[in-house]
């Protein structure tokens, strides 16, 4: 399994950004699929994430301004963010889970500037 993630860039405080994660299967074929991130010098934290029936958790930094999604004709997952804040700012990773075993793509980095 392979996991492309895309989308970070640079926004302005209050702007949104959505990222992307293609992978290499139906994302429905997954147990979870989810959004972490980590910032310079800190652990990698949970951000969202998407069961196989379809309920979604979020982080409580996150909830009201992040949404998890899935395409299944695209095998990509979204993670749509809005009212973005600086501290926001990450490498944000997605990651997938299948019989208890997380696979990780490669990050994509999400700067908010104030």
């Amino acid at each position: 399994v392979q996991l492309q993630a895309s989308g970070g860039g640079l926004v302005q405080a209050g702007g949104s950004l959505r990222l992307s994660c293609v992978v290499s299967e139906s994302p429905f074929s997954f147990d979870v699929v989810a959004w972490y991130r980590q910032a310079p010098g800190k652990q990698r934290d949970f951000v969202a994430a998407m069961f196989s029936g379809g309920i979604a958790n979020y982080a409580d930094s996150v909830k009201g301004r992040f949404t998890i999604s899935r395409d299944n004709a695209k095998n990509t997952v979204y993670l749509q963010m809005n009212s973005l804040k600086p501290e926001d700012t990450s490498l944000y990773y997605c990651k997938v889970q299948k019989f208890g075993v997380d696979i990780w793509g490669q990050g994509t980095q999400v700067t908010v500037s104030s």
